[in-house]
Parts: C-alpha cells; structure tokens; sequence
C-alpha cells in the first residue's frame, strides 16, 4: 500500500532504541532524586529520563535551545508531557549530571516528580483566549515563583496537582485538580444593540444560551436581543457566536479557587474539585492574593495531611468544616449548591461531612 501523508506518523518511529527494544519489558522504576527517574527493563538494560519544569507558551528559539540539549544528550529524543514538562531520555547514567546542567543554564527547574507539586496546566489566557476573564500564563508564573521549592523537592504528603482554567468553559480540565483556579465573570454580557443585527445572527445566538437568558429585544423596531440577568450564568457561549455581546469586564471578572479533586483512583474513586473561594480580584502582573491563598492552603495540607493522602483524600477525612477552619476561609453563601437543576447534587445545608 502507498505511504500517505494522512494522519499522524506510527509513534514507534520516534521511539529511543532503548525503548524500541524494550517495549512492553520494563520491570520496574524507581525516582533516583526530585526530577529524575530510572527505568529497569528485564533485560537489564537501564532508561534515565530528566524531567524539567517549562512555560506553556514558548517561543522557536526555546524549541531550538532544548533540542540541541537533546541532540547533546540523547541522541535527538526528547519527549513533552500532558503538562508540559519536558523530559530527556538517556541510557547513560554519565550523562545525566552533565544534562541537568545545561538545563539549569536555560533556566528551567528539574524536578516534578513523586511528592511535589506537579506543573502547572493551563488555558490560554488573555493571550489568546475571547472569554477569558483572567490570565493564565501570568498566573501560573506568580504562584510557582512561590511555589518552586515544592516543584524541585518531594516534601509534600503526596503529589499535588494545580490547573488554572481562565473562564468556567474549564478547557484546562481543572475540575479533577487537587487545586484548581478558575477564571469567573460576574457580570451579564453587554449588548452591542447598535451592532449586534450586522455582526450576528440572531437565532443562533439565542440558541447559544444554555439556560434560555437571551430573548429578543422586546421593542420591535430594535433587531437585538436582550439579556435576562437571573438566568444568565456567565459562560460566554453567546460572545462566542456574536462578537456584539462581550462579557469582558476589568470590575466583574475575577478568579474563583477549588479543591479536592483527582482523577487517580488510587486507595480512593476519582474524585470532582469543590468551590472553595467563591471570588478573588484580578490584580496583575502577580495576583497577590491568589497566590498567597494557594499558600496557605498547601502549608496547611502539608502539615495536617497522612503520608501518600492526596488533597481531597485528607479533605474528607478531616471534614469540610476542619479544612474551613484551619485554612481561616471564610463559608459564604456561595458554597451552597442550589442550582435549579441540580438534581443529583442538590445541597441547601451547610452540614459538609455526610
């Protein structure tokens, strides 16, 4: 059959040959130091992967720097993971120190590895993203600037992952974190009524809306539509489809903190993130109080929390009211779940642990 183009390229072409040789024969491994791992094969043959912290956003420069580290080290290979480390693979131990040294030339931390914190996965933020209502980038650089210790050492009960999504729609997965920030709007999006009948279709953007708050403009004579504020939830889906209703606002938006949450299935089920921070202010360039929230809360959670407990798994144990208390955030009215159709989860006392 003729090669084709179509469709990504057979992963094992790009494989190390100390992987190709091994695959599927791997005995065990085990983390040597805070950021790099050893892979024993039954064979015998030996994998060391040096795994470093790196930013989302980078430029071909950065692309170009970290592989000539990998054409230096590792024979041309090295590997991204799903939150954005970048890890060199090498069958020489020799290797490995004089890799972490070039590295650390770049200015990247190596670590991320057992009980840390894990790096950051983010959205894309003011860069890019038309609803966000906080940054990601510049966020994530204030919190793992204070942070950082924890990236480049194991001290921590166990690993604690943090994801930053910059509006409700959560593209960055955050509701399975062990701590997640999360962009919010408070405010309804602002009608363009002069604009909107040229720039939008107006079926489409009242179909848009999941919860029904976009209605036609009662007067007529005025091709627009109008916005139930008791329905609207501030998602941003109507901004999406009409560029007329922005929901942007530099007083509303804000940031919002949840915990608990994991997708491991270990010792407990995969568990969702709870709203712990109903609203933060947006104070760039390092949003002071973000980050000194997420600080208090880790110090706590290494202090109080069992060796191998995750965030949500000392959460429950303790109970909701303990975590409250000892992290001194206040309850407010916000972490009640009243939504009208919250039929499942519908939660209107403030007694946590059941």
């Amino acid at each position: 059959m003729a090669k084709t183009d179509i469709g990504p390229p057979d992963f094992r072409e790009m494989l190390p040959e100390v992987i190709k040789k091994n695959y599927g024969k791997w005995k065990y491994h085990e983390i040597v130091k805070p950021g790099v791992l050893k892979h024993v094969s039954e064979t015998g043959d030996v994998l060391y992967t040096v795994r470093a912290g790196s930013p989302r956003l980078v430029s071909v420069d950065f692309i170009r720097d970290i592989c000539d580290i990998a054409d230096k080290y590792c024979d041309g290979h090295l590997r991204f993971t799903s939150r954005y480390n970048i890890e060199f693979m090498t069958p020489d131990k020799n290797k490995v120190e004089p890799l972490i040294e070039e590295v650390g030339k770049l200015g990247l931390p190596v670590g991320g590895t057992g009980k840390c914190i894990t790096n950051v996965v983010h959205t894309q933020g003011w860069i890019h993203c038309h609803s966000a209502a906080t940054d990601a980038s510049a966020v994530v650089k204030a919190i793992m600037d204070e942070l950082y210790d924890h990236f480049t050492s194991m001290k921590l009960p166990a690993q604690l992952r943090i994801s930053l999504a910059c509006c409700i729609n959560m593209c960055g997965a955050v509701h399975c974190s062990d701590l997640a920030v999360v962009g919010v709007h408070t405010k309804p999006p602002k009608v363009d009524h002069e604009h909107l009948h040229a720039l939008c279709e107006i079926p489409t953007t009242i179909a848009s809306c999941p919860t029904g708050a976009i209605r036609r403009h009662s007067d007529k004579e005025i091709k627009s539509v109008k916005v139930r504020e008791d329905l609207c939830m501030y998602c941003g889906n109507c901004f999406t489809v009409c560029p007329a209703m922005p929901l942007a606002d530099p007083e509303g938006d804000g940031v919002a903190i949840y915990a608990g949450g994991k997708v491991s299935n270990a010792r407990k089920p995969p568990m969702f993130s709870r709203l712990i921070v109903p609203y933060l202010p947006n104070n760039p360039p390092r949003w002071p109080e973000v980050v000194s929230t997420l600080k208090k809360i880790i110090g706590v959670y290494a202090e109080h929390a069992q060796e191998d407990e995750r965030m949500g798994e000392w959460i429950q144990r303790v109970g909701w009211e303990t975590f409250f208390r000892l992290t001194d955030i206040p309850f407010t009215e916000q972490h009640i779940d009243d939504f009208t159709h919250a039929v499942e989860t519908y939660r209107t006392t403030t007694q946590f642990r059941w």
